[in-house]
């Protein structure tokens, strides 16, 4: 059960700050309002990055099932571990979400447009074929990124860190395309939260897409492991 609460807590984390920054980006009267692209790729790094150092001693902190499938694709995770995992991290991520409405709670009625995209990913161009394979390419930089980072001699502590660069890097080189999920629960968490959260000018939660940061990314994340496991 610890290594479950673990993934929660870390996911949570991880949404919270995820979800926070682009919800300061985008509501009206934030004071870092339009504060632009470049400050949410950062608020997700450093959001991985405390996610990580909190919990990575206890369950390994892949608060993300694409992470969780393709570690256990190669060994790394017994698949018995699977299901609570992705379970605890898609109910972290909710949790997160609500966490982020609560912190800005007064600010919901003050913007009009639609909030879909400050909890969920959607696509700068809507070609769902071409979108999971932008996810899956991400993914798979970002599994095999983690592998990599990891399999160096790193003084303690450091590897958090390395990892949030790698978030950033992945955000402003390929997050263009669809906001970068790169992480199922990352989406569907918050789809859920946007869903049943009293946000204000609620449109369609756009399930239609919630495929797309669904597959590919645990494709890109499975086939990312396997190529690790083939040069090392």
């Amino acid at each position: 059960m610890s290594l479950y609460l673990a993934e929660f807590v870390g996911t949570m984390i991880l949404i919270f700050f995820g979800v926070g920054v682009n919800a300061s980006v985008n509501l009206n009267k934030s004071y870092s309002k339009n504060a632009g692209w470049l400050t949410i790729t950062f608020g997700w790094g450093l959001g991985v990055m405390l996610g990580v150092y909190a919990v990575g001693n206890i369950s390994g902190a892949h608060l993300n099932p694409a992470v969780t499938i393709a570690m256990a694709s190669i060994g790394d995770l017994n698949w018995s571990l699977v299901p609570g995992y992705i379970i605890a991290q898609v109910l972290g991520a909710i949790m997160g979400s609500v966490l982020v409405y609560l912190v800005y709670s007064p600010h919901w009625r003050e913007t009009n447009e639609d909030k879909l995209g400050i909890f969920a990913t959607g696509p700068a161009i809507d070609n769902k074929p071409r979108n999971i394979l932008s996810e899956m390419i991400g993914t798979f930089f970002l599994v095999l990124g983690i592998l990599t980072i990891n399999a160096n001699e790193l003084s303690a502590g450091i590897g958090p860190f390395a990892i949030s660069l790698l978030i950033v890097a992945l955000g402003v080189s390929a997050g263009g395309a669809t906001g970068y999920a790169i992480n199922p629960a990352r989406d569907l968490g918050p789809r859920i939260a946007y869903s049943f959260l009293p946000v204000g000018g609620k449109k369609d939660p756009n399930w239609g897409y919630a495929i797309v940061p669904i597959v590919g990314p645990i494709l890109g994340g499975v086939l990312g492991a396997f190529v690790f496991t083939a040069i090392f």
